[in-house]
């Protein structure tokens, strides 16, 4: 493999580590301005139906970060053998 190859590697890899602290960053504030937004609430069943809905927005999106990240980190370095 040419040293061109290994160095766009390298570039990708840390582009895509930074992608993945961007987008895991960006889900933390998220869901902490959701969880602010919920604590001022005053209604039991409307609070309890916005835990229930971060719950789910914070799986989604911290799933989904992990997704994106692995799925560049193979595309990166996978096997460029295959036809």
């Amino acid at each position: 493999m040419s040293a061109t190859k290994h160095a766009t590697k390298l570039i990708l890899g840390v582009l895509t580590a930074a992608l993945a602290v961007g987008l895991t960053l960006a889900a933390m504030f998220v869901l902490v301005s959701a969880t602010l937004s919920i604590a001022q609430m005053t209604s039991p069943v409307v609070r309890a139906l916005a835990v229930a809905a971060e719950l789910v927005l914070g799986v989604i999106l911290l799933v989904g970060t992990v997704y994106v990240s692995t799925h560049l980190a193979v595309r990166i370095f996978g096997d460029d053998t295959r036809g």
